[in-house]
C-alpha cells in the first residue's frame, strides 16, 4: 500500500474519535489542503443532528457529493475529515479519485461517548454515538486504508499511518 507524490486521504471515523485533529496534523506533514467535512452540512442538518436525529442516507448523499467534489478539485493532494461511515459513502468519496486512501479511527463506544460529552459548541450530541456506531461498517480488506487505534496520540496515529503507506 502506498499512497504516491500527491496523497488523497480520508480521515475517516465515528463522531470524537479525533478525525479533525488528525487530518489537520497530516495534512501539514503532507503539505496538502486540509478541510472538514462537517463544514460541508447544511444548517438544517446540523439543527437536525443538535435536536438528537441522525441522519438518514437520503440526507447525507448531496453532503457526500460536495465533499466528493472538494476532493476532485484538490488535484496536487488532500486531506478531508469525514465520518464516511459506510462502504457505499465511501464509494461516492472514491469517485474523487482513484487513489483515495482511508485512515480509519478506530475504537470504543465508551471512550467517543466520554469525548462527545465533554464538547463544546458542537451540534454532534453524545446520544447520537451509538448510531454511529451502528452505521458505521470498518474498511474492507479492498479497500485502500489503514485502521488505527484513535487513544493514541494525533501524531503517533499520523506517524504509524505514514509508515504503513509511504
Amino acid at each position: 500500500m502506498h499512497i504516491g507524490r500527491h496523497p488523497t486521504v480520508v480521515v475517516m471515523g465515528v463522531s470524537g474519535c479525533g478525525k479533525t485533529t488528525v487530518g489537520g496534523i497530516l495534512a501539514n506533514q503532507l503539505g496538502v489542503p486540509f478541510a472538514d467535512a462537517d463544514d460541508f452540512h447544511t444548517a438544517e442538518l446540523k439543527a437536525k443532528m443538535a435536536a438528537g436525529h441522525p441522519l438518514t442516507d437520503t440526507d447525507r448523499s448531496p453532503w457526500l457529493a460536495r465533499c466528493a467534489d472538494w476532493l476532485r478539485g484538490e488535484q496536487e493532494g488532500s486531506v478531508l475529515a469525514c465520518s464516511a461511515l459506510k462502504r457505499s459513502y465511501r464509494d461516492v468519496l472514491r469517485t474523487a479519485s482513484d487513489r483515495l486512501c482511508f485512515l480509519h479511527l478506530a475504537g470504543s463506544p465508551e471512550v467517543v461517548t466520554q469525548r462527545v460529552g465533554q464538547r463544546r459548541h458542537h451540534y454532534m450530541p453524545a446520544a447520537l454515538v451509538d448510531s454511529q456506531y451502528a452505521t458505521l461498517e470498518p474498511l474492507g480488506a479492498d479497500e485502500f486504508g489503514v485502521a488505527i487505534d484513535f487513544t493514541l496520540g494525533p501524531e503517533q496515529i499520523v506517524e504509524q499511518f505514514l509508515k504503513e503507506v509511504q
